[in-house]
């Protein structure tokens, strides 16, 4: 197993109840990621309720709320510690290859023989900048949201923050409140509230099926693993953060980065059409709640349907921006896994692992924790527990040679269109 956070963590423990001997090895401690990539005020995006890993759960007073940095660091901790984990830390893999029927495993503490591997890295290692960052002026400071850590370590003066999907969002408006200038520049996103009906979003995504949805029931699962997290927040009063929000304290919102030349940022004129199309989104993935609220019966029982009013833009959006104005760049537009160690052909055209489902191309190599691997949530730490419970029974039974019998999915479910693409 690479990879000690919470899906490495959910997998050791499915491996350890069928009696599979094997080995975690974490390049860092326990929790890594979250210990060295995380913003200082970052608060997790799902409630505490939802943290649900294979015989382990939320044990406090405050399910409702939402876990702070440390507070996921000593959950994971924990977890590794309940589940007597065999976490190998600090060491580095440097080369994962073929080794006759199986594997040999490379690190900067020696060589391990394995006859699978399970690859639990996460997939947001990278940062995606995009090209046009290397036409930005040297005055300016950039960094990635991976890098930024809090308002104090930017220079004075404007801020442009590129992406609008969680992070970015989130960054953009702590930045605001410390009185900066802030552009944000905003292209596919998708607008939702906290709090629907009186309840979590989250507990709307779980009871009405959405986060459940299966990898093989999707109509175009290639364009559903790229749609954008939600714009969400964990904030202790629940509040939405939209881009409404972000405009109502003085955020200037503008469209997609379409490129940097001579010191000025181009955006793309999509701005209206971008946000039009998020809050449809964002009123047919409501209308999805709504509908299972009546068929379920609970339609009384919660507050009445609501909606949130338009995405308000500006009628002329800037189209440009003079960047002697700005004196630093972050960029949170996204990420993309490293898997410069896999000496395995595995990899698409976009370095991307193939599979189906978590189960690699080669024959006893898995995935666990990408963007809806097996399922919607399979990236969160809710999801982890289901998708490792079905890749290690088919790995129990590449072990064992037998036929598996629990994944892939056998793909006859009914295929639907996905209801954030």
């Amino acid at each position: 197993m690479i990879g000690a956070g919470h899906a490495g963590l959910a997998m050791s423990r499915c491996l350890a109840e069928r009696s599979i001997d094997h080995v975690v090895l974490e390049r860092g401690e326990v929790a890594n990621t979250w210990r060295s990539e995380r913003w200082d005020s970052l608060r997790l995006l799902t409630p505490n309720w939802q943290s649900r890993l294979p015989g382990y759960g939320y044990r406090g007073d405050d399910p409702d709320g939402y876990r702070t940095v440390p507070e996921v660091i000593r959950f994971i901790e924990t977890y590794a510690t309940a589940i007597a984990a065999p976490v190998e830390t600090n060491t580095r893999v440097t080369s994962v290859a073929r080794d006759g029927p199986g594997y040999r495993v490379r690190t900067d503490r020696g060589e391990w023989t394995c006859r699978s591997v399970v690859i639990a890295s996460g997939a947001c290692n990278l940062p995606d900048i995009p090209a046009c960052a290397d036409a930005v002026p040297r005055s300016i400071d950039c960094l990635t949201a991976q890098l930024y850590r809090n308002p104090g370590q930017l220079a004075d003066g404007g801020v442009l923050v590129v992406g609008a999907s969680a992070s970015g969002t989130q960054i953009a408006h702590e930045i605001r409140k410390t009185g900066r200038e802030v552009w944000l520049s905003i292209g596919e996103h998708i607008r939702a509230p906290r709090l629907y009906r009186g309840k979590d979003i989250q507990w709307w995504m779980d009871a009405a099926g959405v986060q459940n949805e299966r990898y093989d029931a999707i109509d175009d699962i290639a364009r559903a693993r790229k749609v954008p997290s939600l714009q969400l927040a964990g904030t202790a009063d629940r509040s939405t953060l939209d881009l409404n929000a972000l405009g109502d304290i003085g955020v200037t919102l503008v469209g997609r980065l379409a490129g940097i030349a001579n010191g000025k940022a181009q955006f793309a004129g999509s701005l209206r059409n971008m946000c039009a199309l998020s809050d449809l989104k964002m009123g047919r993935l409501l209308e999805t709640f709504d509908a299972w609220a009546s068929a379920s019966g609970i339609d009384g029982t919660v507050e009445p349907r609501h909606r949130l009013p338009p995405t308000r833009v500006a009628d002329e959006p800037p189209l440009g921006l003079d960047l002697g104005n700005i004196k630093t760049i972050i960029w949170a537009t996204g990420y993309r896994p490293d898997y410069s160690w896999l000496d395995l052909p595995v990899l698409d055209r976009k370095g991307m692992i193939r599979h189906d489902g978590g189960v690699a191309d080669l024959p006893g190599l898995y995935v666990m924790g990408l963007h809806f691997m097996r399922r919607r949530k399979s990236s969160l730490i809710d999801g982890a527990g289901d998708d490792a419970r079905e890749l290690s029974d088919h790995l129990a039974a590449y072990l064992d040679n037998r036929p598996a019998t629990s994944a892939p999915s056998s793909g006859r479910e009914r295929r639907r269109q996905d209801v954030l693409a």
